[in-house]
C-alpha cells in the first residue's frame, strides 16, 4: 500500500512537500513547500492591474476557509480535456471534502508548479492526470488527517474514532463539526509524517462521471478564454505576417493606415508589422491598408513537390537506429530466401497538418518598468516567463502569467510567437495590447505537424509468420528547433515514437530515423510522432495480415499473444467484440481495425466505412477500446476518445497543408475543412476496467483512427491508401 512517505524520499520533487499554516482571518492554507522568495510576489501581486479582488499570488495549495469552502489552486490549463474537474476530483476523494463546496482558482506562473514529467510548468502530453496522481491525493490525505485529529483534540477522544465524509468529521456520540470550524485548529497542527492514502474500494469521487465544472460558465458565456481578457486603456492589435517562411519586410508604406480613425499607431516587429487601434476591425482594417514590400527571401519556390523531393533523397541514407530486435534488418535478405518466404515493401507519405483551434491565437501583455502581466490561453507558462522577460528586460520571475481558458491546445499553444508578440507591442505602445490572430494567419502561420515518409519492409515465413520487420522515417524534427538537447545521437524522440518497442512479437526488428529539416516551422501537434507512426505502422500491418491470407484482427491477435501485452490483447479483444467483428454489417459496410499504445494508454478502435461509386467514405460507427489505467472520470475520458476520434478523422479525411511560393495555401475553413457534425460518425466508447496507474487520455484517441479508417477502405475496394489524407478520386469505380 503507498503512503506519502514514499514521495518524501531523494528525488521527490519539491512541489511533494507540504506545508501546513493559518490564514489571516482563520482558517488552513495547506501548500506545497517554496522557497521564501516565492513569496515575493504577493506584494508584487498587489499592484497587479487586472487582478480581481483577493486573487492569488502564484503558489499552489489548498485553501479551507471557516465558511467550509475548499479550493484547489489549478496550475494546469483547461483546454477542454477536463482537469478542472479531474484533478480536484483526487484532492476531493482523500481528503473526503464535500464535492459541491470545492473551488477552483488558476495559478500563476512558478517554478513550484514544475510538471515533473515536462521539466517545466506547462500542459501537454497527456500529463495532467499523471503528474498529478499521486501529489494531489497526498495534499488531500495530509488535509483530512489534520482535520481529523484537531477535531480528535476539540472533543477529547482518540483520532481513530473520528472519521470525515464529506466535508464534516464525526466522532463519538453524533459529535460532527464541518471542515471550516476545523480548520484554524488544523493550521495549527504539525504535519503527520505519513498518512495513508485510500484504497481504490475506498473511493467515494474518483471514478464517478461527475458533470464538468467549468461547462455551466462555458454554456452561459460567463467563462473567460484569452479573446474575452479586457483591461484599461488596451490597444488591439493586427500583425502582418510574412508571405512566406523566411521572408521580411523590406519597406513599408503605413501612411494609408495612419490616416484611419482609431489607429493609435504602426510598429515593426520581428518580421511583420502591427497595426494597434481601438478595436479588432480597425486595427484589421489598418493591416489591410498597409503597403508592404516584402523580401521574398530564401524559399520563395518552395512547395509541396520540392518538399517530396527532399525526403525522397534523404531517404537514400540509411538513418540512425533507433531500435533494434534480434538481428533486426540483417535478418532480411537471409528470411526472405527461405522457401515460401514473401518479402513485402511500402511507402507511405503524410502531410504537414495545422492545428486549427477554434479560439484563434491571442494574448494580452502589459509590460511596465519591473513587471510584466500576460493573460491568454497558453499550455507553457515556464516559456512565457522566459520569453517576455527576454523582450522586456525583466527576470521571469517578474512576468506574472494569468492563464485563461483555452478554445482548444492540441500543442500549438505551446509555442511562445503570439505571446511575444503582444510583449513586444506592449513594450512599444507603453499601454495592454491584445494581438488578434484572424483564421487565415493561424493556418499560415502555425508550427505544424510534421510531413513524413516512411519506407517500410518485412518477411513473412511460408505460414504468414512475420520474421522481420524494418522501417525508416524521414522527417523533420520538433526537438532539434525546441530542445536540441533532447536529440540524441540524431535521434529526436517525438519522430520515432510509435514505431519503436512495438507490442507484437517480431522476431527480428529495426528502426531507423533519417532527419530532415525543411524551412517548414514543426511543432507539437495532438499525439506529436504517434499520430504519424501509428498510421504507417498498424497499415502495414494490415497489409501483411492480407498477405498472409489473414483476418486483420486475428493476425494482430497472434502478434500481440507472443508479444507478451496483456493490456494491448485485451482493448483489441474488446474493441473487436463490442463492433461485431466477424458478423455481417449493413450491405456495403466495412470494418477496419488498429490498436496503438500512446501516453501510458491503450487503444483499439473499429471504423465502420462505406464508399459509394465516385469515392466519397462515409463514416458510420467507431469502436473504441481503451486501457487508460485508472479511470477518474468516465465521462471525461469518453468525451477525450469522442474528440481525439473527431480530430484524427477530420486530418485523415479533409485536411493538408499544401505549399506555393514559399507559404501555405490554405488560409480558412472552406479549404483547411473540419468534419461537420452531419458527416461525423457514431462514436461508442469501452473502457477496460484496471488499477494500473491512470495513463493520458487527452491524445491517445487520436493514432489509431487514420488507419482504422484506411483499413477499412481497402477493405470495402481493395485499394491499398498509403497517403494521406483520403482522396475521392483514387477511390471511384
Amino acid at each position: 500500500m503507498p503512503t506519502t512517505h514514499d514521495l518524501e524520499q531523494p528525488g521527490a520533487t519539491r512541489r511533494h512537500f507540504l506545508k501546513a499554516s493559518a490564514l489571516a482571518g482563520g482558517g488552513l492554507l495547506l501548500g506545497l513547500y517554496l522557497p521564501k522568495q516565492a513569496r515575493a510576489g504577493q506584494a508584487a501581486a498587489a499592484a497587479n492591474p487586472l487582478a480581481e479582488p483577493g486573487a492569488f499570488s502564484p503558489n499552489a495549495y489548498i485553501r479551507v476557509t471557516p465558511d467550509n469552502r475548499v479550493t484547489l489552486v489549478l496550475d494546469k490549463s483547461e483546454m477542454g480535456q477536463g482537469v478542472m474537474t479531474s484533478l480536484p476530483t483526487l484532492l476531493a476523494d482523500e481528503m473526503d471534502a464535500d464535492w459541491s463546496a470545492v473551488q477552483i482558482e488558476q495559478a500563476g506562473a512558478h517554478a513550484a508548479y514544475k510538471n515533473p514529467q515536462l521539466g517545466m510548468q506547462a500542459t501537454g502530453g497527456s500529463t495532467s492526470v499523471r503528474s498529478s496522481w499521486l501529489p494531489l491525493r497526498h495534499a488531500g490525505a495530509t488535509a483530512r488527517a489534520l482535520l481529523l485529529q484537531a477535531a480528535a483534540q476539540r472533543w477529547q477522544v482518540d483520532v481513530a474514532a473520528c472519521r470525515a465524509v464529506s466535508g464534516m468529521v464525526h466522532g463519538p456520540g453524533g459529535q460532527q463539526a464541518s471542515f471550516g470550524e476545523l480548520a484554524d485548529a488544523a493550521a495549527r497542527l504539525p504535519l503527520p509524517r505519513d498518512v495513508r492514502l485510500k484504497q481504490p474500494a475506498e473511493f467515494r469521487l474518483i471514478g464517478q462521471p461527475l458533470a464538468r465544472v467549468d461547462v455551466p460558465e462555458k454554456t452561459t458565456g460567463a467563462a473567460v478564454f484569452g479573446l474575452d481578457v479586457q483591461a484599461p486603456g488596451m490597444l488591439i492589435a493586427s500583425v502582418a505576417q510574412p508571405p512566406a517562411f523566411g521572408a521580411r519586410v523590406r519597406a513599408v508604406d503605413e501612411r494609408a493606415a495612419r490616416a484611419l480613425r482609431g489607429v493609435h499607431s504602426v510598429v515593426r516587429i520581428g518580421d511583420g508589422v502591427a497595426v494597434l487601434a481601438n478595436d479588432f476591425w480597425t486595427a484589421r482594417k489598418g493591416r489591410d491598408a498597409l503597403q508592404i514590400d516584402w523580401d521574398a527571401g530564401p524559399n520563395a519556390q518552395l512547395d509541396d513537390e520540392a518538399i517530396a523531393a527532399l525526403f525522397r533523397k534523404a531517404a537514400e541514407q540509411p538513418g540512425t537506429t533507433a531500435w533494434k530486435v534480434g538481428d533486426g534488418e540483417a535478418a532480411l535478405e537471409q528470411a526472405a530466401a527461405a522457401p515460401g518466404a514473401r518479402l513485402l515493401e511500402a511507402s507511405y507519405s503524410l502531410p504537414f497538418l495545422a492545428h486549427a483551434t477554434m479560439e484563434p491565437m491571442n494574448c494580452t501583455a502589459y509590460v511596465q518598468k519591473d513587471r510584466v502581466d500576460i493573460w491568454g490561453p497558453t499550455q507553457a507558462q515556464t516559456l512565457n516567463q522566459i520569453v517576455a522577460g527576454r523582450i522586456a528586460g525583466v527576470p521571469p520571475d517578474a512576468v506574472h502569467v494569468h492563464t485563461t481558458l483555452l478554445g482548444g491546445g492540441f500543442g500549438r499553444r505551446f509555442e511562445q510567437d503570439f505571446v511575444a508578440q503582444a510583449v513586444e507591442l506592449s513594450k512599444a505602445a507603453g499601454r495592454p495590447v491584445k494581438v488578434v490572430w484572424t483564421r487565415e494567419d493561424d493556418t499560415r502561420h502555425d508550427f505544424y505537424r510534421p510531413a513524413n515518409l516512411h519506407r517500410l519492409r518485412a518477411v513473412l515465413d511460408a505460414q504468414g509468420h512475420l520474421q522481420v520487420w524494418a522501417h525508416q522515417i524521414v522527417g523533420p524534427s520538433i526537438f532539434s528547433r525546441v530542445f536540441p538537447q533532447y536529440v540524441k545521437d540524431g535521434i529526436d524522440a517525438t519522430s520515432v515514437q510509435g514505431a519503436i518497442k512495438l507490442p507484437y512479437a517480431m522476431p527480428n526488428a529495426q528502426t531507423r530515423y533519417v532527419m530532415c529539416n525543411t524551412p517548414v516551422p514543426v511543432g507539437f501537434w495532438r499525439s506529436v510522432g504517434h499520430s504519424i507512426t501509428a498510421f504507417t505502422v498498424e497499415s502495414f500491418i494490415d497489409e501483411l495480415a492480407h498477405a498472409a491470407h489473414a483476418d486483420p484482427y486475428a493476425f494482430r491477435r497472434q502478434l500481440l499473444l507472443h508479444g507478451g501485452d496483456p493490456r494491448a490483447l485485451r482493448t483489441l479483444d474488446l474493441a473487436a467484440q463490442a463492433a461485431g467483428w466477424g458478423r455481417p454489417l449493413p450491405a456495403g459496410h466495412f470494418h477496419g481495425i488498429a490498436m496503438h499504445h500512446s501516453f501510458g494508454t491503450y487503444v483499439t478502435e473499429v471504423a465502420e466505412v462505406s464508399v459509394n461509386p465516385q469515392g466519397n467514405v462515409r463514416v458510420h460507427r467507431v469502436t473504441c477500446a481503451v486501457d487508460c489505467g485508472h479511470v477518474i472520470n468516465p465521462d471525461i475520458v469518453r468525451a477525450q476518445v469522442q474528440s481525439a476520434v473527431v480530430y484524427g478523422l477530420t486530418a485523415a479525411l479533409l485536411d493538408r497543408i499544401s505549399l506555393h511560393n514559399g507559404g501555405v495555401v490554405e488560409g480558412n475553413f472552406d479549404k483547411y475543412r473540419m468534419l461537420r457534425i452531419d458527416t461525423a460518425p457514431a462514436i461508442d466508447v469501452h473502457i477496460v476496467p484496471s488499477t494500473q496507474p491512470p495513463g493520458g487520455m487527452g491524445e491517445p484517441g487520436t493514432p489509431p483512427i487514420a488507419p482504422a479508417l484506411t483499413n477499412a477502405i481497402f477493405a470495402a475496394t481493395g485499394k491499398r491508401l498509403r497517403e494521406l489524407p483520403v482522396r475521392p478520386d483514387e477511390l471511384r469505380s
